[in-house]
């Protein structure tokens, strides 16, 4: 099966934080907060302006981002549990530190 988002809304899969924390102490389930970290999975097409222009959205499947830890709406689909919510609800995309250098 394949979902695709209509307007401004993106489908993100959560990262899972790591189980330990920085001094090694293992984290039990039922004391870890849920990541705020995600994968983006699919884009809608965009949302539309007052005179009905097309504004295409800046986020790409594969983009790691950070998004408010309430944002999004929970669902499963084909027996995965992702997040769909607005790009205005995402926070930031998280780029790997080699990109960051070549743009300098």
């Amino acid at each position: 099966m394949h979902f695709r988002p209509l307007h401004d809304r993106v489908v993100v899969r959560r990262i899972e934080a790591e189980e330990k924390s920085p001094g090694g102490i293992i984290i039990p389930d039922t004391a870890k907060e849920k990541p705020q970290e995600g994968e983006v999975v699919a884009v809608g097409p965009g949302a539309r302006d007052e005179g009905g222009a097309l504004i295409e959205l800046s986020l790409r499947p594969g983009d790691r981002i950070l998004f408010g830890k309430w944002s999004g709406t929970e669902v499963r689909i084909a027996g995965e549990d992702l997040l769909i919510m607005k790009e205005s609800d995402v926070l930031g995309v998280i780029e790997p530190a080699a990109e960051l250098k070549q743009a300098a």
